[in-house]
């Protein structure tokens, strides 16, 4: 019996020309001519002000609080259930996460829980689009506009997706973007961030390049570069680079290829759902999603880990998600909660992630169904 693991890495094709085009180019350290081509085909594909390419999300979020000029006092609405870099960036800079409950649906944030979260030291709101479903953006944009806050996407999960026909990572005023191996478009390790606005176009590139102007002394707008801010090194290798432009090229494809498997999943998953054993995916009529992730929500935490431990011995690797941020000893420590985070306790005792990576065949994904359906039916007996 073959074994199927939850994750494997797509080699698109290129990969290994580019990168020895890297390696002939004599440039290694980032920002050379694959840097270059990246952002650029984020920038037209995405049609944004900007983008930087960094060598992970967590880096781009990070970019983003620095931007964001938050600091000790500030607060931060951001949801629980997510990964610790979409709080921890903000912490870094000694702002406070205020978490907020998700929706039962999507799993992303209530954007009818953000306003009543809001005081006067809260700085920005962070929207995650879990699974690459997008949140209900329209509502929270009007709000972080009414109220004068700054607007953050953790979108790394979504990559192509979309909002009322409009690719997720363009509503906010700044959104990071993830190309780590688990994602649909890698690097193995990477990120970008984004910019929706000009306001922060020249100090990105200096926080970008270590607090320097190095960027500006490379177009001549200098005669010498030095220190004039905070930053780090955020900037990937050319190594990366060429591997993600391999990536980017097959974006497309790559996504179509990822939403087969996941339709076959949704439709092999009907039936128990019709039942009242598990609950799919929810995908809002206005939205389109990437096929990043699938799930299936149980109906107790016992019915979890009954069902993960039979597809492991099974053969097929099935994980769970988030520990929530609220309950976690760094987010007690460093957050606090707005209201009470019911949703985001249930969604993470109870979500299971199946395998989804190009390369499944049909019967993988069939195996995988038919070894949750025998669990389950099991399990309910």
């Amino acid at each position: 019996m073959s074994y199927i693991p939850f994750n494997r890495p797509l080699v698109a094709g290129p990969e290994l020309d580019y990168i020895r085009q890297a390696i002939g180019n004599r440039h290694l350290s980032g920002n050379g001519p694959f840097t270059s081509r990246c952002q650029a085909w984020l920038q037209q594909r995405l049609g944004v002000t900007k983008a930087l390419l960094t060598h992970s999300c967590t880096a781009a979020l990070e970019m983003a609080a620095i931007l964001a000029d938050v600091g000790p006092g500030d607060e931060v609405i951001m949801p629980s259930f997510t990964f610790v870099s979409t709080a921890n960036a903000f912490v870094l800079r000694r702002a406070t996460p205020v978490f907020v409950d998700v929706r039962a649906d999507t799993c992303n944030i209530d954007e009818s829980l953000i306003e009543a979260a809001i005081t006067p030291r809260t700085r920005a709101i962070v929207v995650v689009h879990y699974a690459g479903v997008a949140c209900n953006m329209a509502p929270i944009v009007e709000l972080a506009k009414r109220r004068g806050l700054i607007l953050v996407e953790d979108a790394a999960q979504g990559l192509l997706s979309t909002y009322h026909g409009r690719l997720l990572g363009t509503f906010g005023d700044m959104a990071a973007l993830s190309f780590h191996e688990t994602k649909n478009i890698i690097a193995g390790e990477g990120g970008a961030l984004v910019l929706n606005d000009e306001r922060w176009t020249m100090r990105s590139e200096i926080v970008w390049e270590k607090g320097t102007n190095r960027t500006q002394f490379f177009r001549g707008q200098v005669d010498k570069y030095t220190w004039v801010d905070v930053g780090s090194s955020y900037l990937p290798s050319e190594i990366n680079a060429a591997f993600l432009l391999a990536q980017l090229e097959e974006a497309e494809p790559i996504t179509e290829r990822r939403r087969a498997v996941w339709d076959q999943y949704h439709a092999a998953f009907e039936p128990l759902e019709r039942d009242g054993m598990v609950r799919r995916p929810t995908i809002p009529a206005d939205c389109a999603h990437n096929a990043h992730m699938y799930y299936l929500l149980f109906r107790s935490a016992e019915h979890r880990k009954t069902v993960q431990s039979h597809l492991r011995h099974a053969g097929v690797d099935a994980v769970f998600h988030y520990v929530p941020l609220h309950s976690s000893p760094a987010g007690t420590r460093y957050g606090r909660t707005a209201g009470a985070m019911a949703v985001t306790d249930r969604i993470a005792a109870t979500l299971l992630r199946l395998p989804l990576w190009v390369g499944m065949s049909a019967d993988d994904v069939a195996r995988v169904a038919d070894e949750v359906t025998r669990a389950l039916v099991q399990a309910c007996a």
